[in-house]
């Protein structure tokens, strides 16, 4: 399990790959990731494509960062989920809260 991320040059867009399982372990490490900006003038790329498993705590995690970056302002893409995570996803409606790439490796 690991939070990879990258900030582009001119500070305004976080790209974050979360590898493995996504869960309270990485709360902080997810946290860090984008908090090395200002979170309402920034927009996050969530790349779930190495992501296996999502847990509620996970779900948590990425409510605040959309708290964080402006609520309903806030320009988040969650993209690349295989299709375990994206039905956990769905079922928790999170298509109604951000922006998600309809793409996926099709693993479970």
């Amino acid at each position: 399990m690991s939070i990879k991320s990258s900030v582009s040059n001119d500070g305004r867009e976080i790209f974050i790959r979360v590898e493995g399982r996504f869960d309270f372990s990485l709360n902080k490490p997810f946290r860090d990731a984008y908090g090395m900006v200002d979170a309402q003038k920034a927009r996050y790329q969530i790349d779930l494509s190495r992501t296996d498993y999502i847990d509620s705590a996970a779900l948590g995690m990425l409510l605040l960062l959309r708290e964080r970056a402006g609520g309903d302002a806030a320009q988040i893409r969650i993209s690349g989920c295989r299709d375990n995570v994206r039905q956990i996803l769905q079922v928790s409606r999170f298509h109604q809260l951000f922006d998600m790439e309809d793409t996926g490796s099709g693993a479970a």
